[in-house]
């Protein structure tokens, strides 16, 4: 847990922690508190802190630097619809054909910055 919250979960993995809470100081201003949760590895998940998180939030966002496809989101999207059925976005590589750029330009091009995160959490709260 990084950073408490009460209107959403955001659990992410690499180097969308960093820009989850970029996103959630951002967010903050605009009245929308953010829970911020790094999750390290998939296998084994740490279900009990996202389930803790979803009961209080009841919406979750999930942010990797992988594609959507069998990935952290996927995971936790098992996992909750077993365990607690929640409305979740995804921030995620599309699945599609990857290209050369700078690293911030890479981020920005497959959506997994932290625009990308305040865009899904905006979507979730909608």
């Amino acid at each position: 847990m990084l950073q408490e919250g009460t209107d959403v979960t955001i659990v992410a993995t690499g180097h969308l922690v960093w820009e989850s809470l970029i996103a959630a100081d951002e967010l903050e201003k605009e009245g929308i508190s953010c829970e911020v949760i790094n999750i390290h590895t998939i296998k084994p998940l740490d279900e009990e802190i996202i389930l803790k998180s979803v009961e209080k939030t009841g919406k979750i966002v999930t942010a990797e630097e992988h594609n959507y496809l069998g990935g952290l989101g996927e995971s936790i999207a098992g996992m909750l619809a077993r365990k607690r059925p929640t409305r979740q976005e995804f921030v995620a590589v599309n699945d599609t054909f990857g290209e050369s750029a700078t690293p911030a330009e890479l981020m920005k091009k497959y959506k997994i910055d932290s625009d990308a995160v305040k865009e899904a959490v905006k979507r979730i709260l909608a």
